[in-house]
């Protein structure tokens, strides 16, 4: 039996913050114990990890990646491998990435291609998601079998005609499935036919910089979809959550479905928290970088996604971690905003970007711990194995420096991109050691994990349902 003690931290949970010792046996956490108790002081082991002055927090759950995601004729850039060991530099350790049905294909043919792609590379556990890009009565059947497998979430998209687009009818039958089997529909809320138009329309009057990809993604077509996709849900008797919310008018949907009593949860990202329609208009084709969909919106939304947090009307705060480098990929779209990749890095930098929402005042300690750990693994079917500090949970540990100080560079990043979304951002807080299952894969500032080491995980139906 192998066993680590972590002494002297601050453990913060989503419920609770206690000056406690850690104590773990062959990969779980054993115990706590309020530290220089004689409860504490009675656990013994081989390791000893000094946490005087830090925080001891559960690893981050990052719900939303999409490692080696074919997009617009290229893909993006981090694999399994790269992706995750970025994510544990950045205090993640649970990864739940998008498996891909191909249209033409079965469900269970993307989820195998995932699988291969993840098998024996990843530093710390994953899970998949399936995105349904067809439904018929095949893809249909076909969900029921992977709910049972532990593939409870489905992902499917208002935008993105010719390419992953559902239509109403399709989004409802794939609802109504869901409402049966337990599984939950993920949806990107955006009404592409409508954004098409705008695309071509803007193209025909040559307006073709980065800063017009967020000016035909309007806000009011985020907040049409999410609204309608609420009504399906609904109509379904399905539960639904939002993905990458970025609009205060879609928060404003969400907020009153919810008051509503629905079952309807969303998500939103750093980048929308951080970033605005600044960052697209910046000159020349720099705007670029910040190419993703849903758009960043103009600063003034920023006030409505931290009141959702902290009211709780967005439940969680993901990355849609989908990398591609500026040179070759991103460069693609000079000329044509349309054919920029879109996607925005960032799993190594939410748990930190979060923890400096703690200081600007934001939110709390521990809902920065609620929205970045314990809420996606209660929402996708892992808790409490993952986001919590409790016996019997995974020892999945970041021994947290809430003041160190740093610079966001991609010359010092981990992901395999060529930029920063965040270039010269300085922060307060650090990770500085990092335990997936008990094993060190960060040992101040250093790596030490291996890829390999993350396993897979099946995950049980949505925990916020009855």
């Amino acid at each position: 039996m192998s066993r680590t003690v972590i002494r002297g931290g601050l453990v913060i949970t989503a419920a609770d913050e206690i000056h406690a010792d850690v104590l773990i046996e062959d990969g779980r956490i054993a115990a706590l114990a309020a530290s220089g108790t004689p409860a504490a002081e009675a656990f013994t082991a081989e390791r000893t990890l000094d946490a005087t002055g830090k925080y001891v927090i559960p690893g981050g759950v990052d719900a939303h990646t999409h490692m080696e995601m074919p997009f617009g004729g290229t893909r993006a850039s981090d694999t399994f491998e790269t992706g995750t060991r970025a994510a544990a530099w950045g205090g993640t350790t649970t990864i739940v990435d998008f498996a891909v049905q191909s249209v033409g294909s079965s469900l269970r043919e993307g989820l195998d291609a995932w699988h291969a792609k993840a098998e024996g590379t990843c530093a710390i556990d994953y899970g998949f998601h399936m995105i349904v890009s067809e439904v018929n009565q095949e893809t249909l059947k076909e969900m029921d079998l992977l709910v049972e497998e532990g593939v409870t979430s489905f992902k499917q998209f208002m935008a993105y005609p010719g390419v992953f687009y559902s239509d109403d009818g399709q989004i409802l039958r794939a609802m109504q499935r869901a409402a049966g089997n337990g599984g939950l529909i993920m949806m990107h809320a955006e009404n592409g036919i409508a954004i098409d138009v705008l695309i071509e329309q803007a193209l025909e009057r040559g307006e073709t910089a980065p800063r017009h990809h967020g000016e035909v993604r309007k806000a009011l077509l985020e907040a049409e979809a999410t609204h309608r996709a609420i009504r399906l849900a609904q109509v379904a008797g399905a539960p639904l959550y939002v993905v990458h919310v970025s609009a205060q008018e879609a928060v404003a949907e969400l907020t009153r479905a919810r008051d509503e009593g629905l079952p309807v949860f969303g998500e939103t990202c750093p980048q929308y928290l951080f970033l605005s329609a600044d960052n697209l208009a910046e000159p020349g084709f720099e705007g670029a970088r910040y190419v993703c969909s849903t758009p960043l919106r103009p600063k003034e939304h920023q006030a409505a996604l931290w009141k959702g947090l902290r009211t709780d009307d967005l439940q969680v705060v993901s990355t849609d971690h989908c990398p591609f480098c500026f040179t070759g990929q991103k460069e693609l779209g000079r000329g044509d905003f349309s054919r920029i990749p879109n996607g925005i890095p960032g799993v190594e930098n939410r748990m930190d970007l979060l923890h400096q929402a703690v200081v600007d005042g934001h939110i709390s300690r521990r809902r920065w711990i609620e929205i970045a750990c314990a809420a996606p693994a209660r929402m996708f079917g892992l808790y409490p194995k993952k986001g919590t500090i409790a016996p019997g949970s995974d020892a999945d540990i970041v021994l947290y420096d809430p003041h160190a100080e740093q610079v966001v560079s991609a010359e010092t990043h981990h992901m395999n991109v060529d930029y920063s979304a965040y270039e010269g951002r300085r922060l307060t807080g650090r990770v500085e050691t990092v335990l997936s299952r008990g094993e060190l894969v960060i040992t101040e500032r250093e790596y030490t994990g291996r890829a390999g080491h993350g396993v897979y995980l099946p995950r049980s139906t949505c925990q916020y349902l009855g």
